[in-house]
């Protein structure tokens, strides 16, 4: 599947401050990329020389095959943004806002009418049409910049912590929004702070420290390679010898907390089938089972946490 990003060693310096420094990575055509880093860790920079609103200083940003800087209409045509403060014009209504995107990006009035009847309606707004914006909640705003982004069928859009601050209506009405696009076969690059979202949206995720990619991965993997000791949480309906856990093949330590003996293992599916090998030998039938990962926040958080020196 062709790439629709190729970043090649993108660099951005703000006088003696290396915002960018050197990154490379690409989003495959068709997924949902997270791009995850602390504050002033270059996310935002990156994100800008991408849409071409700043230059690099150096490298390359290939957007659905043309350079960002070299062909900045052809790549501009295929994308959508959506940022994280409102770009809408508040006097005007949301239709109005509609109708002159249409007219930016060349589309045939009916074919502008017909599409933005279908977003206002997906996003709950069409009742509110001819309603200046400057009357909308912070939650109407994000929908409608949402509609604004995808008003020309972008085939990449990207989005800056588009669910930042937002009632729960309006939260998964996005997020709603951007599985269904993105499985009928739009690229997302989406840049957030909420672990859980990224967790739940990004078919791979890139997190960047001081201007610097530190990993490129799914997140499930990422989650594994910060930590390769796992965690058991098991339970049986009776007592059972003290240490006799501790001695199965595997168990790295053991620690009980009330009915539940909690097990460390560098393989846990090993060590899973001791258990049951266990529970047989003994009658102890066991009532509870589970395997605790590290969860997307360790994997963050360990990565994005400074060296010392």
């Amino acid at each position: 599947m062709p790439d629709a990003i190729e970043v090649t060693s993108l660099t951005k310096t703000f006088g003696p401050t290396v915002a960018v420094d050197h990154v490379s990575f690409s989003v495959k055509e068709g997924e949902i990329f997270g791009f995850l880093g602390p504050n002033g860790a270059g996310k935002t920079t990156t994100t800008r020389m991408l849409t071409g609103v700043i230059p690099p200083d150096s490298g390359t940003a290939m957007v659905l095959g043309h350079d960002i800087q070299r062909e900045p209409v052809l790549a501009k045509q295929g994308f959508g943004v959506v940022p994280e403060t409102s770009n809408a014009y508040t006097d005007l209504t949301a239709w109005q806002n509609l109708m002159l995107m249409g007219e930016l990006y060349g589309i045939p009035r009916a074919r502008a009418t017909e599409r933005a009847s279908e977003l206002l309606g997906t996003l709950g707004l069409l009742p509110r049409k001819d309603q200046k914006v400057q009357a909308y909640s912070k939650g109407m705003k994000q929908r409608l910049i949402l509609a604004m982004a995808l008003l020309h069928e972008p085939g990449l859009l990207f989005l800056d912590e588009p669910t930042s601050g937002l009632d729960v209506q309006s939260n998964q009405m996005i997020l709603s929004l951007l599985r269904d696009l993105n499985r009928a076969g739009t690229t997302i690059f989406l840049t957030t702070h909420n672990m859980e979202e990224a967790n739940r949206l990004c078919h791979r995720v890139g997190i960047i420290r001081s201007g610097k990619i530190v990993a490129v991965d799914a997140p499930e993997k990422l989650k594994v390679a910060i930590d390769r000791v796992h965690r058991i949480e098991v339970s049986f309906d009776r007592e059972v010898p003290p240490g006799a856990l501790a001695e199965l093949p595997g168990v790295t330590s053991t620690n009980r907390t009330g009915d539940k003996w909690q097990i460390t293992a560098e393989h846990p599916d090993a060590v899973i089938r001791s258990l049951v090998t266990f529970s047989q030998q003994h009658s102890a039938t066991i009532i509870t089972l589970n395997t605790i990962a590290p969860s997307l926040d360790d994997a963050f958080l360990r990565l994005t946490q400074e060296e010392k020196p």
